[in-house]
C-alpha cells in the first residue's frame, strides 16, 4: 500500500458533540501536537454553523450526506448538503487536498466507551485497530456498513480512516476523562501511521474482536408512532454486553417487560442514544466475530 501523506482530523461533524470540537481547537492552537515527519495533519470543523448554535445539525445530518449520488446532485441545497460537497471537493479522492486517512471525532450519550468504528476492513484499518486494542483494552472495534457497502458517512471520503465514538457523555457537555482518552487515541493513531509510513509498524495481536452491525431496532410504538416503552433498566448502559434470547429489552410505561425474541445472542450498541430518537433507533444490534488481522 502507498504511504499516508495527509491525515484529516475532523471535529464538529455534529455541532453538539463538543469533545471533538475542543480537541480540534486545541490542535489548531498547538499544531505541533499532531504533526509527524512523514505526513501532514490537517484539522477541520465539519459543521461550523451547527457548532455555533450547539445543535446536531442545521438542516439535516451532515454525517448522512456523503453518498456519491447526493454529492453529485445539484438539487440538494441544504446547508449540510453544501458543506458535504465542500468537504468532498477538498479532501475527497479527487479533491484539491485529498485525504489519505480521516479521523472523525464523535461523542455519544450511550455508553460506547472508546469505540473505533470502521467503514471497511482493509488491512491498514484492521492492523491499526489491532494495535489500538493491544495497547488499550478499553477500545472496542465496531464494523459498520450497509449490505451493499455504500456509506453516507464523512469518513467514507477516503479509503482509510475511522470514526472515533466516545461516551457516555451528554450533548454539549465536556467530560475531562473522555477528552483526555480521546486525545490519547488520536496520538496513538498518528504514531501508528508514522511507523507504518516508515515500514516499521508495531507488532499486534493476531486476532481481534470485531462487533459487526447487523440491524437497528426501534422503540415499540403505537399506531400514531408514539413511543410505548423505554429501554429496560437491565439493558441501559450495557453497550457491547451480550443480550440473550428471552432477556428484557424494553419496559412499557405500565411496567410490562418486552424481551428480546431473537434466536442468537447479540451485542447491542448505541443503546438509548439521544440523537437516534429522531431516527427511530433504540439501539443497534451487532454480532461478535474474531477477526484474523493478516487475512483479507
Amino acid at each position: 500500500m502507498s504511504k499516508i501523506k495527509r491525515v484529516v482530523i475532523v471535529g464538529g461533524t455534529h455541532g453538539n458533540e463538543i469533545t471533538g470540537i475542543y480537541l480540534v481547537k486545541k490542535f489548531e492552537r498547538s499544531p505541533d501536537l499532531i504533526q509527524r515527519s512523514s505526513f501532514e495533519s490537517v484539522t477541520l470543523i465539519g459543521n461550523p454553523q451547527a457548532c455555533a448554535i450547539g445543535k446536531r445539525y442545521v438542516d439535516t445530518d451532515l454525517n448522512r450526506c456523503f453518498l456519491s449520488q447526493d454529492l453529485e446532485n445539484p438539487s440538494l441545497t441544504s446547508y449540510e448538503a453544501q458543506q458535504a460537497k465542500i468537504i468532498h471537493q477538498t479532501f475527497g479522492f479527487q479533491g484539491s487536498q485529498p485525504a489519505d486517512f480521516v479521523i472523525d471525532l464523535h461523542s455519544s450519550t450511550a455508553n460506547m466507551g472508546l469505540s473505533i468504528i470502521l467503514g471497511n476492513e482493509n488491512l491498514l484499518n484492521i492492523s491499526l485497530a489491532a494495535y489500538l486494542t493491544s495497547i488499550n483494552p478499553k477500545v472496542k472495534i465496531l464494523y459498520s456498513t450497509s449490505q451493499h457497502k455504500v456509506r453516507p458517512h464523512l469518513d467514507s471520503i477516503c479509503e482509510f480512516g475511522c470514526t472515533l465514538e466516545v461516551g457516555a457523555v451528554a450533548q454539549n457537555v465536556l467530560d475531562a476523562a473522555l477528552f483526555q482518552e480521546t486525545e490519547a487515541i488520536i496520538q496513538e493513531i498518528l504514531d501508528y501511521l508514522e511507523a507504518y509510513n516508515q515500514g516499521t509498524p508495531p507488532l499486534t495481536k493476531d486476532t481481534i474482536n470485531v462487533y459487526h452491525s447487523i440491524e437497528t431496532i426501534d422503540y415499540p410504538r403505537n399506531e400514531l408512532g408514539e413511543i410505548q416503552a423505554m429501554i429496560h433498566p437491565q439493558l441501559q448502559f450495557k453497550d457491547y454486553q451480550p443480550l440473550h434470547p428471552g432477556e428484557p429489552m424494553f419496559l412499557t410505561f405500565e411496567g410490562k417487560e418486552i424481551v428480546y425474541d431473537g434466536e442468537l445472542t447479540v451485542y447491542p450498541v448505541f443503546i438509548n442514544e439521544a440523537a437516534y430518537y429522531e431516527k427511530a433507533i433504540a439501539m443497534c444490534i451487532t454480532q461478535l466475530s474474531h477477526r484474523k488481522v493478516n487475512s483479507q
